[in-house]
Parts: C-alpha cells; sequence; structure tokens
C-alpha cells in the first residue's frame, strides 16, 4: 500500500466542497445562511446563467472585520462557535467554516465587507492555494461574495451540471425555502439581470400570509388554519392545510427547527400520525411549520449540509407535534371552516349513462375482514339514530347561529341543500353521517375494542437478536396493546393471545412493522389504525345511505350534529362531507349585476 501523507489545503477544500457545494443552489444556501446570522435585513441575490457563470450576493448585515478577511477564507475558520460547549447548542445557521473554504477552492471568489465605522475592504482568490491579500475597496455596511465560474478547476464536476432552467429551479426553491423562515428580511433574485423574485418583509400576520400565499400559493393559505402552542420549553407555531386540500406527493411540507429547515423520519412520522384518521388515502398534507428548541436539544451536526437533525428527547418532539396537529385539526368546528370554492373541491363520484342521465356510485367501504365486522351486526343492521324535533320554518336572515343554516331539501335524495345567511350550503348527507357515527364510535369502543382472546395454536415468529431483545424489553407494553408474547429463543418469539380485531390479520407483518415503528419512535399505532379501519367500516354500514328520503326534521338534526362533531368537514376516507356556495358567487354565475 502507498504511505500516509496529508493532504494539501486545496486538494482537502475540494474534497469538502463535494460535500458541501453539490451545485450552485447548495452554494446560494450556505452564503444567504452567513447573511442571516449577520442580522440582515436584506439580501439581494444576482446570478447569471444558472449561477455557473456568476453567483453575487450582497446583504447590509455586520459585515466581517478587516482583520479577519484574510482568514475567512481559510478551512474550519467561523464566528460561529470557539469551544465544544458552544457546538453542543448551536443557535446559528451556519457553523462549520467549510463554506467560504470550499466555495472558493472550486470557483473564483471575492469577498467585499464593511462593518459599522470602518471603511470597506476586498479579499479574492483563484481556487490556488494561497494566501489572499486584503485590499481596500469601496462598499456600503455589509458584505458581498461575488462567485464566478463555479468548478472551473474540476471540470468533472462542472459537466454534471444540468441545463441553465433546472439550476434555476434549484435555485428558486432554496431561496422559496430560506424566505419561509426568514419573514423579517427583504428578498431579491435576479436571473441574467432580469428581476425574478422579490419578498418583501412582512411586518405582520397578514403580510406573513401574503408571503406565504406568494411562495406556497393562495390555494393553501385559503385552505390552512394558524396553529400555535407550547409546552416544556417546546413552541411551535405556523399554517397547516385543511384536510380537503392535499396534494399528490409532498411537495408542500415545510418544516424548520429553529429557523433551519430539516427533513426528519421524527417529524414525518407525527405528521403522518396526525392526518391519517382524516385523509384520502394516498394524499399529502401541506404545512409551512415552525418549532422552536432549546438549541442543546436538538444536534445539528449530523449532515454536511446541515439538513438533517437528532433530537436528544425524540419521543416527547414527536408526541408534541403529533398531539398538537391532531388537536388543531379535531378541533376543527364548521364555524371555523373556510367556504370551499365549485372549482376547488373534490369531484362527487358519479358515472355517466345513457342520455345524461345519471347514478350515484356509493364510495367503497375500506376492505375489512368480515368475521370483525360480525362482531358489530346489530350495531351495523341497526337504523340510523333517531333525530329530535325541530322548528319546520325558521327565519335564516334572523337566526344565524348555526353556520350551516336550514334545510330546505333534497337533491335527488343523495344532497341536502341548506341555507345559511351567506348562501346555498350543499352536504353529502352520507358522508356527514358516516362522520358523525365514526366520532361517537371512538368515544365510545376505544376502550373495549383491545380484550385479548388466546390463540388455539401459538404463532411463532421469527425475529432477528436485535428484534427480540426489543420484544423482551417491552413485554409489558404489548399486554397493553392485546397481545400476550413470550420469548422462546434467541430469534424466535411466540404470540398467544392477540386482541380480537387482529384475528385475520398476517401477524407476522404486523410484529415488525409493531417493531419499525418502535425503533423510530418508542411506540406503535399499529392497533389504533386498525381499530379504526373496523370503526370506520362500522359508521359506513350504519350511516344513512344515499337514495333515502329524509324530513325536513331529519335533515336539520343531522346539520346540527355535524356543527358538534369535530372532523366533520371530511368523511372517514377524507371526502369532503360539505361545501358553501356563496351569494356573490351565485350572483357572478348568473351574472347579476351587470
Amino acid at each position: 500500500m502507498s504511505r500516509i501523507k496529508k493532504l494539501d489545503t486545496l486538494l482537502a477544500n475540494q474534497i469538502a466542497a463535494g460535500e458541501v457545494v453539490e451545485r450552485p443552489a447548495s452554494c446560494i444556501k450556505e452564503l444567504i445562511e452567513n447573511c442571516l446570522d449577520a442580522n440582515a435585513k436584506r439580501i439581494d441575490i444576482e446570478i447569471e446563467d444558472g449561477g455557473s457563470k456568476l453567483i453575487k450576493i450582497r446583504d447590509n448585515g455586520s459585515g466581517v472585520h478587516p482583520d479577519d478577511l484574510g482568514v475567512a477564507l481559510s478551512r474550519h475558520a467561523t464566528s460561529k462557535i470557539y469551544n465544544f460547549d458552544d457546538l453542543e447548542k448551536v443557535a446559528t445557521l451556519g457553523f462549520r467554516g467549510e463554506a467560504l473554504a470550499s466555495i472558493s477552492s472550486v470557483s473564483r471568489l471575492t469577498l467585499t465587507s464593511c462593518v459599522e465605522g470602518s471603511i470597506a475592504f476586498q479579499v479574492a482568490v483563484q481556487g490556488v492555494d494561497q494566501k489572499p491579500e486584503v485590499m481596500p475597496a469601496a462598499h456600503p455596511k455589509g458584505t458581498t461574495v461575488e462567485v464566478r465560474d463555479l468548478f472551473f478547476n474540476t471540470p468533472a464536476r462542472r459537466k454534471f451540471l444540468r441545463k441553465q432552467k433546472t439550476e434555476f429551479d434549484h435555485i428558486d426553491e432554496v431561496v422559496k425555502r430560506i424566505a419561509l423562515s426568514a419573514f423579517d428580511v427583504d428578498f431579491t433574485l435576479k436571473h441574467n439581470q432580469k428581476l425574478v423574485r422579490h419578498y418583501k418583509a412582512a411586518k405582520s400576520l397578514i403580510e406573513e400570509e401574503q408571503r406565504i400565499a406568494s411562495l406556497c400559493g393562495k390555494a393553501f393559505i385559503d385552505h390552512a388554519i394558524k396553529i400555535e402552542s407550547e409546552i416544556a420549553g417546546l413552541k411551535i407555531h405556523g399554517w397547516i392545510s385543511l384536510p380537503t386540500f392535499s396534494r399528490s406527493q409532498a411537495d408542500l411540507q415545510y418544516f424548520y427547527i429553529n429557523g433551519r429547515i430539516v427533513k426528519d423520519k421524527v417529524i414525518n412520522h407525527a405528521m403522518r400520525q396526525a392526518y391519517h384518521d382524516v385523509l384520502y388515502g394516498g394524499r399529502f398534507p401541506a404545512y409551512v411549520l415552525f418549532i422552536g428548541i432549546d438549541p442543546g436539544q436538538v444536534d445539528v451536526n449530523v449532515h454536511p449540509t446541515k439538513h438533517e437533525v437528532r433530537f436528544r428527547e425524540s419521543r416527547l418532539v414527536h408526541d408534541f407535534i403529533f398531539k398538537t396537529v391532531k388537536d388543531s385539526l379535531s378541533h376543527i368546528k364548521v364555524k371555523e371552516a373556510p367556504t370551499v370554492s365549485l372549482t376547488k373541491i373534490v369531484e362527487p363520484e358519479f358515472e355517466a349513462v345513457t342520455q345524461n342521465n345519471f347514478v350515484y356510485k356509493e364510495p367503497e367501504a375500506p376492505k375489512i375482514y368480515s368475521q370483525q365486522i360480525d362482531q358489530y351486526e346489530k350495531l351495523a343492521a341497526a337504523p340510523p339514530p333517531s333525530y329530535e324535533p325541530a322548528e319546520e320554518v325558521v327565519n335564516v336572515e334572523k337566526e344565524q347561529s348555526h353556520p350551516l343554516g336550514y334545510a330546505i331539501g333534497q337533491l335527488r335524495n343523495i344532497y341536502i341543500l341548506a341555507e345559511n345567511a351567506d348562501g346555498l350550503i350543499v352536504v353529502d348527507m352520507h358522508a356527514a353521517h358516516e362522520r358523525v357515527i365514526y366520532e361517537k364510535l371512538k368515544a365510545d369502543f376505544a376502550s373495549d375494542s383491545l380484550c385479548a382472546q388466546p390463540l388455539l395454536v401459538p404463532v411463532t415468529v421469527s425475529l432477528s437478536v436485535h428484534e427480540v431483545n426489543m420484544v423482551e424489553e417491552r413485554l409489558q407494553y404489548f399486554a397493553d396493546l392485546g397481545l400476550k408474547i413470550s420469548i422462546i429463543g434467541q430469534e424466535s418469539i411466540a404470540i398467544r393471545e392477540i386482541p380480537a380485531l387482529l384475528r385475520e390479520i398476517d401477524l407476522v407483518k404486523f410484529i415488525q412493522d409493531i417493531l419499525s415503528d418502535i425503533s423510530l419512535m418508542g411506540e406503535s399505532f399499529q392497533i389504533e389504525k386498525l381499530q379504526h379501519k373496523v370503526l370506520g367500516t362500522m359508521a359506513c354500514h350504519a350511516s344513512v345511505r344515499a337514495q333515502r328520503k329524509m324530513t325536513i326534521l331529519e335533515m336539520n338534526a343531522l346539520l346540527r350534529q355535524m356543527e358538534n362533531t369535530s372532523n366533520s368537514g371530511q368523511c372517514n376516507h377524507g371526502r369532503p362531507t360539505w361545501l358553501k356556495l356563496t351569494l356573490p358567487e351565485l350572483d357572478k354565475l348568473f351574472l347579476r349585476g351587470r
């Protein structure tokens, strides 16, 4: 083997650049984070040819002291940390001291800066291992970093850059993510001398929501609710989408820890669990959320690009996010739900037949095992609950206490038509009644569904040694879930008792899923998921069916139940249960006032 020798500084910096500077967008991310750490309130970004020819970033922050300019481009040189205690509680976005050194090793970089009460100075390097010369320059308070010809001396890296538009799209997304977290900073983005983006500083909640609308789309902010909570040193605030506004992919999910955007499996799991009972299958929620946590409780030094973090109390963070989001969704009453435009709602399930007639197609119930439904046969076969009498005639103009108003009739015995002070309310009576029953069943049966029953023949499950150890440490936890398990070997367990609702499932896969959840979060929601699936099927079978003629009294009673039921804006499968068509929208449709 070759002898060991120390790499020269330039080569070491270029190797580091492979981790820090993946493309122009990652270079811009590092530089903007330095601007924010310098308390800049205005950041101007200018790029050419997708950033490969020029990246120029100017800020009005505190600047770099003239005596520090020479060392600023050195590797592992930073003003963010000085000792190990500082590393244990990082409170800044950048701290590694690798960004400027790495970028300068693969580009022609010029750094110009001016601090308060001093003249400006400039330092320039061109990817060579030499001591940079500091010279006077003209510059206002703040810093400008100019990066030209990125990867000019590493052609192998340069040839992997994509087309100009692709690289710009990545830069645009980076600026967007940072602008979402720094509301008080004014951002401009120019591409090839043309102003492309200008995000004005937001000083109020309305202006913050306007910035979010410009970044994430007006539809998101129109269908989002503001949340805020604080407990045990944890703070969370931001915007989460209503279940009726969802995405086909996870492309509108932004989560920040102390101002730093992160991608974390603990957070993703908590959000999925919070939405799983109200979101249509295969859809993803949208959110912009900010967590505030003691820097000493989160390790941000686990990845070169700082996109990942590690929590010291991951279970606490998970449960806090899960509970806050789930409670916020469950507390959305009808009166708090926004007006939903007909063009934004999920289309009802119709199938066309001849001569423009339509036949209603019932939504399919989730696949569930017949023996599990048999346990609740009486309830599923029972008629819909009786309704309390109500006044037949109501003056809607005088009585505005009920957001869903009062029924005026049915459409094809499928939809309830109601009138309130704002206009017309259309309710899918089956979907609405299904949610009402489902929420009641969850409250009534949650504690009774984990009754264990012994298996005639115990089921043996082969696991790894690590998984068996996990089971052995948590035998009481499994017992609380209704699972009686015994250890029969170093790599095998025997399941002797299970909850009644697990009789028809694949126990081997189920145990593996539980252990996967426990490995990630310390607990599992698999039992709860199955329980909700059973109760959802019961609610679907027990709710009022389409084609049933309802009286005005029954329709009004259902509307009142919806107003007092959590998550009543969508059924158990995530479909919307009602929408509102306001009078101005109706006037627009009929061209009134023109």
